[in-house]
């Protein structure tokens, strides 16, 4: 992105969120649109694929948090009035003085100048600071990164499994390699700053270095620009890469992919992917951290005189005991039946007993416990509960 970008547009609109707006804010509008947008879900929509990739543009900034700071500060600096795209006047010398175009300092910084430095490096070049490389224009800098999504059901998250992820977004221009030029030519060095990007001037009072604008500050001239990228050396395309989700992993974890972003300039390191999983409950397991979770509805005859349950795992099934007079609610453990992860954590199936209460009984069901009932009529089911009520009542 261009650090004019960084004045004239306004990220925090494309994304529907306050300049104000909190990390997990941003994030979370970031994701609906781009759930919305995405190339797979509008097929052919080029505005669609437009904003998509706007959006992105966005929280390649706003998700960064020193991305943003700078974003922030480039933006009350230069938007507040103090320095103007077009120029001011009198900074220097006198009042009226020579007018510095500003947009020339930001007309050349190719995509990815906020990893190498940004507007800090920009400025300590405008006011003569020393601190940094003396050719920022040219030195690598690292692509910005990229998230996506994927869904995957309850038993790929518990075993692992391999997915296609189909991504659209800036990659290395395939036909000129990034270089920009046509193939079979290259860009030449640009010989009013010999290559170096920047150039020296004066104003007033003050020295500064400027972006050359022969070569718009990348110290190379593309004479016959490469027709798929119009010598930017990125362009926008689809590629299919298989994702490895490790065993164990959870709902809403985000898994990083290496130098699978966007690519980065001047010989720089690509951003890496972060793929977001999204795990579909199942109908009959739960989880709890590394243990699997199911519940059993049990009758009550099955509770107060014991029984044997076979009980589904994963892979297979299990045999419990349930001792006479067990409670409702119970939680029974089955070790090393729960999710393997690759540390060698294995946890267990937690299995809780739960009273099914049938909905509609026969007549011989209906006389059998009303029998049971008369037969246990003096025993008191919630003897706490009871003795707090006879105080009261006695009060």
């Amino acid at each position: 992105m261009s650090a004019r970008d960084w004045i004239d547009k306004d990220f925090y609109h494309e994304l529907g969120v306050s300049s104000d707006a909190s990390d997990a804010e941003i994030k979370k509008a970031y994701r609906k649109l781009a759930r919305e947008l995405h190339p797979d879900a509008n097929p052919g929509n080029t505005q669609a694929e437009t904003r998509f990739k706007a959006v992105s543009e966005a929280y390649g900034v706003l998700g960064d948090g020193e991305k943003r700071k700078q974003y922030d500060e480039a933006r009350r600096l230069f938007g507040s009035g103090g320095f103007r795209p077009g120029g001011f006047g009198g900074f220097g010398t006198g009042g009226g003085g020579s007018t510095f175009d500003f947009g020339d300092l930001f007309g050349g910084q190719q995509q990815g100048a906020a990893a190498g430095g940004g507007i800090s490096d920009l400025l300590g070049n405008l006011f003569g600071r020393r601190g940094g490389t003396a050719n920022a224009a040219n030195r690598p800098r690292r692509g910005a990164d990229v998230e996506t999504e994927v869904r995957i059901d309850f038993v790929e998250a518990v075993k692992g499994a391999t997915v296609p992820l189909r991504l659209s977004s800036p990659s290395t221009c395939g036909t000129c390699h990034g270089s920009g030029a046509k193939p079979g030519t290259t860009p030449r060095t640009c010989p009013t700053c010999a290559g170096v990007g920047l150039l020296n001037r004066s104003q007033g009072a003050f020295s500064f270095s400027e972006p050359c604008r022969d070569c718009r500050g990348t110290g190379r001239i593309v004479d016959d620009p490469c027709t798929e990228c119009g010598g930017d050396g990125v362009s926008t395309r689809t590629r299919t890469l298989t994702v490895r989700i490790p065993p164990g992993v959870n709902d809403d974890q985000r898994i990083r992919l290496a130098e699978q972003g966007e690519p980065g300039g001047n010989g720089g390191h690509a951003g890496d992917l972060y793929v977001r999983v999204h795990v579909t409950p199942h109908r009959v397991f739960g989880r709890n951290g590394n243990d699997l979770t199911i519940k059993v509805p049990v009758t009550f005859p099955e509770l107060a005189l014991g029984t044997t349950l076979t009980v589904p795992t994963l892979d297979d099934k299990v045999t419990l005991r349930v001792a006479p007079g067990t409670a409702t609610g119970r939680v029974l453990r089955v070790r090393g039946k729960g999710i393997a992860k690759r540390d060698g954590q294995i946890g267990d199936l937690l299995v809780t007993l739960q009273v099914a209460v049938p909905e509609k009984m026969d007549d011989k069901a209906r006389t059998a416990l009303q029998e049971y009932l008369a037969a246990t009529e003096g025993h008191d089911p919630r003897p706490d509960l009871t003795a707090m009520l006879e105080q009261r009542g006695g009060s």
